[in-house]
This record gives structure tokens, C-alpha cells and sequence, in this order.
């Protein structure tokens, strides 16, 4: 067969390509607008969480302005002239109290500092305001002091030192601590009844020990004189180093771990990066559609797979195999026609068929189970052999099926 082309005046012109229109640009860039949406959409979630995780919310901060924070006190102190830094760690704070006069508020409700540090607190060249300490402090900031219970929040102590900055204050208010000591360098001011102070101070207002943290928030700073207490003491000096511990400050015990060295952004990027890519693989994936059934182009003939089966099994020279193939099917077919079982055993359809068909059995044994083919020529002539037993079994029986007696 010969194939021929068309002329090329008949052959169809191709058609020229059209410019894509917009709506074909917007769908061919459906998924990078997609993914542009939602990483802009993830940036914003992570800028709006990172901004509400900066919200400073710590106890008696500077900068917290919820009704627990100080920015109210720090806010005032600025107006006045000082300068006032928050520090969260012990060695920020020395550092910045070496170049002018300061005072250092010290608020550590957790106690992080150890002895050591808190020892290298107290040798600051630097007024010291310990508001609220735990027994630890006491005992090395202020030795011979000790806890002598509470006043209730609803409680006016009055002033009744020679203090000066007391005397301003006039009263305070709030839940405060009580404090006792032994040693004769000190002076307890805002003493209850119970014989406990409010606020002991040391080394001449050097060293200033207050009960009450909520005196200073947001939140109870313009009661009584709680007001002018704070400024007194807290505004003495050019500088207020506000001084609030953070865990950067305990001990490290061994190397960091892997979160302490991973920043922080790593984890928004790491899940947009995987996002993204799930995102890609769906796009671009290969769909697999639902199966079709079709017709096959063409029929096999029972007979075209019979003698395809003979060359391969001629190609290989494996001549028992396919012997052993027509020998099955044949004992098969003797069974039926003598009314054997198909499960019946290739002796029992052998010694049956010889004694219907009045053959010897050793020649049918042989023919159907023993015999093996070393040539071609052997294959043949028992395939023949199988067709002559068929041939006789089928003259032996009578039209109905049945076994001659």
C-alpha cells in the first residue's frame, strides 16, 4: 500500500494563533494568583500575631498599659526629667547604671536570681527599690528583715516616719506586705497595727525595700498618696533603670536546645512553604478520569491461540510441557465420555479406557501418563496416540453415552 500526501493547494490551511484574552490569562494564572492571595493573606496573620505577641502584658511593666502595668508612673516620671529604661537582665541593668546617678527598680515576683547575681545587684553603684521580694532576696539584699504579715487592699496605713518622701505621700492604700527588722540601720515606714511596715528603708534611702507592687500599676498609682510615694522614691535620680528579670537571666546548665536557636519566623514560613507546595501538586498533578470500556478492534480465534501457544512452546524445544497440556485435555474428555468424575486420577480414566475399549493397559498408561517425548517426531506420534484412544472410546460407547456393558 502506498501512501499519498494532498496537494498542498488542498491541504487545510493552518489556523493562525490568536492573541489569549484576558479571561484566558486570568484562568492559565488562576493558581499563582491563588497562591499570591493566600501568601499575602498568611504574611498579614503573621504580622497581626507577631504585633500581639510584642504587646508588652508583663506585671508592673513600663510599657503595659492594661491595669497591671506601670506605663502610667513611667509616663509621669519622663514629664518630670528622668530618663527612665527598662532592663530583663542583670547585666544590661549594671551596664546602665555606670555612667550617671540611678535608681534601679527591682521587681522579680518569680525570684530568677540566684545568690551570686542578686550579690552583684547589691554592689551596683545605684539606689536599689526592691519592690515585693521573696525570702530569698530578704536575705541578702536586706538582712534582719522579715515578713510580718498583710494589710487587706481596703486598708489606709499613714505615714508615720521622719522620712521625708513619706511625709509627702501622707497615706497609701492597697494590699501591702509587712515587714519587721532587727537591724538598727533601718526605718520602717506606714506601719500598721500589728507592728509590721510598708516600706523599711536602709543606708539612708540608699536602699529601699516596698510591700506592694499594686501601689504602682496603672490601675491603683492615683489612690492615697500611693502617687507621690512612687515619685518620691522612684524619681530621686537623673535615670530610672526599671529593672524587671527575665528567664535570660537563669543559669544556662548546658548547650541550647534546637528551639532556642530556630528563630522564631521559621515556623510561618516553614507551613506556607508546604502549603504552597500541596497547593502546586494539586494544580499540576496528572488526574486519572474514570475508566472506559471499549470493544476490542478484533476477535481471536480459539485456533490462533491454540497454535500460538505450539510456537512458543516449539521455540523453547519444551516438548513435555506441551504434551502435557494435550494429555490434559484429553483425559478430561475420556473422563466425561466414560462417566468417570472430572477429579478421577489419571490411572482410574487409563485402566478404564483399556477396558472399554479392549486396549492393554500398560499401552494407555503410557500413552496418557508415562511416555516421554525426546523429538519432535515422538510428540507427534503420541498426540496421535491421544486422538486414537479418544477415537476408540468414542466407537466403544454407543450414541446415548452410555458404556457398553
Amino acid at each position: 500500500m502506498t501512501l499519498t500526501t494532498k496537494p498542498a493547494a488542498e491541504q487545510q490551511p493552518e489556523p493562525d494563533v490568536a492573541t489569549p484574552r484576558l479571561r484566558t490569562r486570568l484562568r492559565r494564572s488562576r493558581f499563582w494568583i491563588v497562591a499570591a492571595v493566600f501568601a499575602i493573606g498568611v504574611a498579614l496573620v503573621l504580622m497581626f500575631a507577631t504585633r500581639g505577641a510584642s504587646i508588652d502584658a508583663a506585671l508592673l511593666s513600663p510599657g503595659n498599659q492594661t491595669p497591671n502595668g506601670g506605663r502610667a508612673l513611667a509616663q509621669v516620671l519622663r514629664q518630670e526629667g528622668v530618663t527612665v529604661s527598662e532592663t530583663t537582665t542583670l547585666d544590661a541593668t549594671l551596664q546602665a547604671v555606670e555612667d550617671s546617678e540611678s535608681t534601679v527598680l527591682y521587681f522579680d515576683p518569680t525570684g530568677l536570681l540566684d545568690a551570686a547575681q542578686l550579690g552583684r545587684l547589691s554592689d551596683a553603684d545605684a539606689r536599689l527599690v526592691v519592690v515585693t521580694p521573696r525570702a530569698s532576696v530578704l536575705r541578702v539584699l536586706f538582712p534582719g528583715v522579715s515578713f510580718a504579715g498583710s494589710v487587706d487592699a481596703s486598708e489606709v496605713l499613714r505615714a508615720d516616719c521622719a522620712d521625708d518622701t513619706a511625709d509627702r505621700a501622707g497615706s497609701v492604700t492597697g494590699g501591702w506586705t509587712l515587714y519587721t527588722s532587727t537591724d538598727a540601720d533601718t526605718e520602717g515606714c506606714f506601719t500598721a497595727d500589728s507592728g509590721g511596715s510598708a516600706v523599711i528603708t536602709q543606708d539612708d534611702g540608699e536602699r529601699v525595700l516596698l510591700g506592694s507592687a499594686d501601689a504602682l500599676t496603672n490601675d491603683a498609682v492615683d489612690r492615697a498618696g500611693n502617687a507621690a510615694l512612687a515619685l518620691g522614691l522612684l524619681g530621686g535620680t537623673e535615670q530610672l533603670v526599671w529593672y524587671l528579670p527575665s528567664l535570660a537571666d537563669v543559669p544556662v546548665t548546658g548547650p541550647p536546645s534546637l528551639d532556642e536557636l530556630t528563630p522564631s519566623w521559621v515556623a510561618g514560613v516553614t507551613g506556607t512553604v508546604v502549603i504552597t507546595a500541596i497547593l502546586a501538586m494539586i494544580w499540576r498533578g496528572r488526574r486519572f478520569g474514570p475508566l472506559v470500556i471499549e470493544d476490542l478492534p478484533v476477535a481471536v480465534r480459539a485456533s490462533e491461540t491454540m497454535e500460538g501457544r505450539a510456537r512458543l512452546y516449539q521455540r523453547s524445544a519444551n516438548r513435555r510441557r506441551a504434551l502435557d497440556a494435550l494429555r490434559i485435555g484429553t483425559v478430561s474428555r475420556l473422563a466425561v465420555a466414560t462417566g468417570l468424575s472430572r477429579h478421577a486420577s489419571v490411572v482410574e480414566v487409563a485402566d478404564t479406557v483399556a477396558g472399554i475399549a479392549g486396549l492393554d493397559p500398560r499401552h494407555v498408561r503410557a500413552v496418557l501418563l508415562d511416555a516421554e517425548p525426546m523429538s519432535d517426531a515422538d510428540l507427534v506420534s503420541l498426540s496421535d496416540h491421544l486422538l486414537d484412544l479418544e477415537a476408540a472410546v468414542a466407537r466403544a460407547t454407543d450414541l446415548t453415552g452410555r458404556n457398553h456393558p
